[in-house]
Order: C-alpha cells, then structure tokens, then sequence
C-alpha cells in the first residue's frame, strides 16, 4: 500500500481513540471543561453505562454562540495559546481535543450562554459534523448530552464492560473531583438513581463523609503540617488514614497536583512505604492528598487522557510526601494496645460434611483453580508450638501445621460446597440471622457493585437492604462469621475490581474471605480434643497441604532429615 494522507473521517477516529477509551473518558473531558469555566455547580445524569447517555450541565461561564461551532474543532481552545502556556499549564483541560474527539464518536448536544449573551445557542452533531443549529432560551452555563457513545465504533463497545462496571467507572471520576473541589456542587445519577450529591461548602470532610461514609470521615487524619507552609516547590493538604483503617485495594489513593486528579506510581509508593510494617499484605491505607507545586515544575502533557504527569524534583516530591504521612502517623495515631493473653478458642466442633468432587464444582461455577486431592498420612497430635502451630506424628516424620492455615481451608471447601448446594435447591446455606442489624457503610462504587452482586452475597448467607444513600443494613450473615468481621469481609469483595473477575472468581474470593476471616487464629489456645477435630477435617479436604490463598497449611520434617540432623 503506498503512502497516503488519511481521510479526516479515519484521522478523527483515530485521535478520539486515544482520548476516549470508556464512558468514564468522556465524563472526565466534559468535568474538567465544567470546572475550566469556574462552575460552582455540575449535574450529570447516565444512562446505559454511559453508552445511552451522558449529561452533564454546569452554571459556569458559557460558551459565546459565535465560537460555539469552533469548539468542535480539533486543537481549539481557550486555554492555550502558546508555546510557552504549555510549559505552565494551570488549567485541567489544554489540548483542544475532548469535544471533537466525543463527537467523533457519539451523537452530541450542547446548549450554552455566556454572561453577555442575551440567548444561547443549541447545536447538534453527528459524526462531528454539525446537524441542527438554533438560538434558544436557556440558563447562563453549558449543558452538553451525549447518545449513542461508540454507535460508529462497533468494535469499541464489545470491549466495554457491564453496565455496573462502567457505572462505577464514571463514579470514580466524580467522586475524585468532588474530592478535589469540595467548593463544587456535585449531583450524579446513574440509572435514574441519585447515588451522590455535595453540597459544595467547602469543607472536605462533608465530602469524604458523602463519598465514604461518616464513619471513614471521622477517623481520617488530616494532613497540613506548618513546616509545609515554606516548601517554595510542593505544599501539601488532605486526609490519611489510620493503619487500622485500610482497604483491600489501591483505589482509595487518591493524589491531586494542581488538582488535578492523576495516577503516580512515585506518589504511591511514597506512601506505601510509609506503611511498610504497619499492614497486613494486600491492605492499602485510604489517602487523599492534593498538591500545589508551580505549573512549570511538572509535565502534564504526557499522554491525551492527561491522567499522568512527570515531576521536575521527583525525589523531592518522594520525600516530602514519605515525611508528610510519616509525621501524621506518628503524630495522630496512638500505640496499638498489647493483648498480654490470647483469647481461648472455644467455638463448637462439626464433624467436616463430605465435599463435592472437583467435577461437580467445575459444572455447575465454571474453573475455581482448586488444586486435585492430596491425601494425608494418618497423623497423631503431640501438642501446640507459641500457640500458632500444631505439632503432630506421622508415619513418615513430624508435622507442623499453621492452625489458622489449616482452618481456613476446612472452612473454604465446607463454605464452597454449601454454597453450591444452595445453588442446586437441595439445602440452604448456613446463616444466621441477626437480632440487631448491623449498619454498613459504603462509598459510591462499593454500591454500585452490591447492586449487580446482591444474589452472590445472598448465596453465601448475606442479608443486605439499602437504609438511605450510602448506608446499607445487613441482617443475616454467615454462621461461621463473626459480627465484628462483616464489615472487612464485605467491603474486601466490593473492592475487587469487577472487570476483571469472572463469577466462579467472585465466588472463589467471597469464600476465601469468610474462611480467612472466620477462621481461628494465631495465638488461640486449642485444648487437644479441638487439635484432634482440626486434623480430622483437614484431612477429609481436597487440598489439605494449602490454604486457599496459597499458603501451605504444614512443614513436614521426614525422619530421614530429623536423623541427618541428629547426625544418626
């Protein structure tokens, strides 16, 4: 094929894919125009995921009518007109791309009037041609509809996700703005449900409380050291949280420069290294920082979605981020306190009822990964090692077995096959239903995924109604689960990201969940009859040597090796 010059019809697809990736890309372009033009109030209402619709309206300054149509063009903006303006942007949008690329993709409306103007103007577009064009009445601001995102692009919309997942997409942007710009009145609906509404006061603890409920808003740390105050390069605002308040994924860091809300692997690893010790692997502390450094100190001209940016002093930016959390830690969080004596485990023992095969699972949930049977010698208890360990004789050598390990994977097969029968109809699964609910609290995107999980949890013995905005009541929850452990145990699979879970993984995680959280600990004294119980159900499982993260459940020292060791 010989060189040739690409229509412009191709040239604006291919620049709007690099602009455009999701609904959510879309929600993001039109917020940051919003804010540009210094809105104090944003309304948006979605449809269908985004894909049926998109509708933002702001009160801010407008577009006059005579540039209304020159908005549309590629590279045209108000915000920049210079070389020496990009090196310094302070404004989120810049590049002059977000509108035509939508067109290019959607169907779209806008109506807008500026201060001056005595009517506004409506225009329509498809395929980034205009349509219809008319003076109307209308509001000082703009109001822009996208329909039919991707109707052109086919292929795009079999890589979108569900309808929930795309919807939880769009959430994370508001929120995160809403974050940003506590100043701004925020109201999304999604569906035809208002799920988030601020009420722009200012006060950043209004909207954490908005967005991730009042409990997670009253144990946040606030961030704005004095020392701070002179740092010429970088200033530093926000909330941390507490080591004991932690998530199960990196989705509640959240960094704003400039704010501008962006992706940085420098500023989180800054901030996971100060929490080094103080999680449990796979817990992530809950951060929401905003930066001011001058515009000229950073590159935010890295990629179209302008989702990453290149810091001037990176190692400064590292360090005064690692001091800033380390210092609020240290000053705000008290010492743990000390359990001197552990807790006896006293919980009634069950003979292990017999599991289904590793065919009968895979039929009816698809590949859960469960590791083929492994049997275990018949094995004699001899006693506890630092109330972590059992120590036990086989024929072939001594055996250490983690007693919690161990727990988990009696408890995760015993869950999985309970499960599947509720499933089949023949017999439900173990709940307990609760004399005082427990009240649940969580953010925007959490409940956007119990709205399409809702039969999975109730699968597993959850009972959950929606009591107000962010708040849900859980009434009936598995009977191995402890009251105290519903909360870290729903909101542990709420966090998981839904498109990139199958089904059987969602159950699979559900379940690993309950056993690791129900389970018994390290540092519970077992009386030898409980040790006893434990080996037999270990055994009677179909991967007795793992725990259902992976872990193995027992050391075993052959008498090969103790005799090598005793030099016999």
């Amino acid at each position: 094929m010989p060189i040739q010059i690409l229509t412009t019809e191709v040239a604006s697809r291919i620049a709007a894919g690099e602009v455009i990736e999701r609904p959510a890309s879309v929600v993001k372009e039109l917020v940051e125009n919003s804010l540009d033009a210094t809105s104090s109030s944003i309304h948006m209402e979605v449809r269908g995921g985004g894909v049926n619709l998109i509708k933002i309206s702001d009160n801010g300054i407008g577009i006059p009518s005579e540039e209304a149509e020159l908005a549309f063009q590629h590279h045209a903006t108000s915000k920049l007109n210079s070389l020496d303006g990009l090196r310094k942007v302070s404004t989120l949008g810049f590049r002059g791309e977000a509108l035509p690329s939508i067109a290019a993709v959607a169907e779209v409306e806008l109506i807008t009037r500026c201060a001056t103007g005595t009517a506004g103007i409506c225009l329509k577009l498809e395929k980034g041609i205009v349509t219809e064009k008319a003076t109307v009445g209308c509001p000082q601001g703009t109001t822009v509809a996208v329909r039919n995102l991707f109707r052109f692009i086919p292929a795009r919309l079999k890589f979108l996700k569900s309808t929930t997942t795309e919807n939880a997409h769009i959430a994370d942007v508001i929120t995160h703005y809403s974050l940003a710009f506590p100043k701004v009145q925020f109201t999304l609906a999604t569906e035809g449900r208002e799920i988030l509404h601020t009420s722009g006061n200012g006060k950043l603890e209004d909207v954490i409380a908005e967005v991730y409920g009042t409990e997670v808003a009253t144990k946040m740390l606030r961030v704005n050291p004095p020392e701070q105050a002179n740092n010429p390069h970088v200033t530093i605002q926000g909330y941390i949280s507490p080591p004991h308040l932690s998530r199960a994924s990196r989705r509640h860091l959240s960094f704003f420069i400039n704010r501008r809300w962006i992706y940085s692997y420098l500023l989180n690893r800054a901030v996971e290294k100060t929490y080094e010790g103080m999680l449990m692997n796979g817990r992530y502390p809950m951060v929401i920082l905003s930066l001011s450094m001058p515009p000229e100190n950073i590159d935010v001209n890295v990629h179209p979605s302008k989702k990453e940016v290149r810091f001037l002093r990176e190692q400064e930016v590292f360090s005064v981020i690692h001091q800033v959390v380390h210092d609020t830690l240290r000053e705000q969080t008290p010492p743990p306190e000390m359990r001197l004596h552990p807790s006896p485990f006293h919980a009634p023992w069950q003979p292990q009822e017999t599991v289904k095969s590793q065919e009968e699972v895979l039929l009816n949930t698809g590949p859960l990964n469960i590791d083929s049977h492994t049997s275990l010698p018949f094995l004699r208890v001899l006693g506890q090692m630092a109330t972590v360990y059992i120590i036990a004789e086989g024929p072939d050598g001594l055996y250490l077995i983690d007693q919690h390990a161990a727990h988990e994977r009696v408890l995760f097969e015993k869950i999985l096959a309970q499960q599947q029968h509720s499933i089949g109809g023949t017999n439900e699964i173990e709940a307990q239903a609760l004399l005082q609910p427990l009240t649940l609290e969580l953010d925007i995107r959490q409940k956007e995924v119990i709205h399409s999980k809702g039969k999975l949890l109730e699968e597993f013995g959850f009972l959950l109604e929606p009591f107000g905005r962010n708040t849900y009541l859980v009434r009936n929850i598995p009977a191995s689960l402890k009251e105290e452990k519903v909360d870290v145990v729903i909101k542990e699979i709420l966090d998981s990201p839904d498109e990139s879970m199958t089904s059987p993984q969602w159950v699979r995680k559900l379940a690993t969940s309950i056993a690791c959280h129900s389970a018994i600990r390290a540092g519970q004294i077992l009386s030898p009859e409980e040790m006893r119980e434990l080996i037999y159900q270990l055994e009677q499982t179909e991967s007795p040597r793992t725990c259902p993260h992976g872990r193995p459940t027992m050391i075993h020292l052959s008498v090969g090796e103790l005799e090598k060791g005793f030099r016999r």
